[in-house]
């Protein structure tokens, strides 16, 4: 395919033809407001490109078009939407589909699932855009994936209703004030057995091991730590984060560690 000059003034407002590396040509329909440049996207021929540029600047001028006024047949991609009407309601461009509301903002996964957080999340979540597999919400962070529950204490194996609940019963609802954790050790998720509560420790090397099963969370947290301490002693090479246990002297804390049994598994385990 011959390439086109894209020197030549578009046939569009807002509309800029470019060429990729195979010779194609395509449109960048792009706009500004408020002294900011906003791209609007690709498209293949300048028609479309125009009809986003159009739709663009209609959601930026008229406050009567809102996030419940798109429909699937819009040229612009929702996210686009979402920050544009963030952008002419608050003042603030961002990339990712937030709307900043009064005291909590509003992560747009689609228009009918939304993820609330406090205000003071909005500068890690305009960096970082959130993607979902199931129930569960993940960020790229640093080339791993890292969910986001973690970032309220929330381990990757914990069981709502048992390590943590939603005070409203709302699961997108990540404000603070919403959050109850019942468990933040490592290792240790809580058991129900007869109407008693047991705590479990798991830790996981070449494969999940249970180090043992103790009454109190307490000392769960602590068995988790004396397994990782065994499991380096014998030349496992791994990273492990240790259980900070608060509030506990030196001396009850090695009290309660040399009283606790793990298991053998762990004990003879070799790195």
């Amino acid at each position: 395919m011959k390439k086109t000059d894209t020197s030549e003034k578009p046939h569009y407002p807002g509309v800029f033809s470019a060429v990729k590396k195979s010779g194609e040509v395509y449109f960048r329909a792009s706009l500004t407001y408020r002294r900011k440049h906003i791209s609007l996207g690709s498209y293949p021929d300048a028609h479309r490109a125009h009809r986003a540029y159009l739709e663009g600047n209609r959601l930026l001028s008229d406050p009567a078009v809102t996030l419940l006024s798109y429909r699937s047949s819009s040229p612009l991609p929702f996210e686009k939407w979402v920050c544009l009407i963030n952008f002419r309601d608050n003042g603030i461009y961002l990339g990712n589909p937030i709307y900043v509301g009064q005291k909590q903002i509003f992560y747009y996964m689609t228009p009918s699932h939304v993820l609330k957080f406090d205000m003071d999340d909005l500068f890690y979540f305009s960096s970082h855009k959130i993607m979902r597999r199931g129930n569960h919400y993940f960020v790229a962070d640093y080339g791993m994936q890292v969910n986001i529950a973690s970032r309220y204490g929330i381990k990757n194996y914990a069981v709502p209703g048992v390590d943590f609940r939603f005070r409203n019963g709302d699961c997108t609802d990540f404000r603070r004030e919403n959050l109850e954790i019942f468990n933040t050790y490592h290792g240790v998720r809580i058991l129900q057995k007869n109407g008693q509560l047991h705590f479990a420790v798991r830790i996981h090397v070449r494969g999940n091991f249970l180090v043992g099963v103790y009454d109190t969370q307490l000392e769960a947290a602590i068995a988790y730590n004396k397994a990782v301490d065994c499991l380096l002693k014998n030349g496992v090479q791994k990273k492990y984060a240790l259980n900070y246990i608060e509030g506990l002297s030196p001396s009850k804390y090695a009290e309660i560690y040399s009283g606790l049994t793990i298991s053998e598994k762990i004990l003879a385990f070799k790195g």
